[in-house]
C-alpha cells in the first residue's frame, strides 16, 4: 500500500504492517475523542513514526497513487477529527488498489 503523510511524501508499506498500524491509529482516534491534545499530539507522532520506520519512501520522481493519507505531524486535533471516518485514518483492512 502507498501511504502519503502530507507535507512529506509518499512510503510503500507491505500488508503485514497493517495489524500495528491499525492498533495505532485506534489510539490515535481515542486520543481524539478524548480532546487531549498532549495525548493526541503523542499518538500521532508514534503513528507517523512507525509509517516512517516500516515504510519504504517512493522516489520523487515515480508518479504513483496514494491508497491512504495521514496528517502532518503538526496537524491540529480538529484537522486530524475531520479526517477520521469510522475506520479511523486506516481502514480495518488493506485498501483493494494496494500494490
Amino acid at each position: 500500500m502507498i501511504i502519503r503523510i502530507m507535507g512529506e511524501g509518499q512510503l510503500k508499506v507491505a500488508d503485514e504492517f497493517f495489524t500495528e498500524l491499525n492498533r495505532l491509529d485506534d489510539e490515535l482516534g481515542e486520543a481524539v475523542d478524548s480532546g487531549d491534545d498532549e495525548r493526541f499530539r503523542a499518538a500521532l507522532v508514534t503513528l507517523l513514526d512507525e509509517v516512517r520506520k516500516v515504510g519504504t519512501p517512493v522516489p520523487d520522481d515515480e508518479l504513483v497513487d496514494s491508497d491512504l493519507f495521514l496528517p502532518y505531524a503538526e496537524a491540529h486535533i480538529d484537522e486530524v477529527r475531520e479526517l477520521l471516518t469510522e475506520e479511523g485514518l486506516i481502514p480495518a483492512d488493506p485498501p483493494s488498489s494496494a500494490r
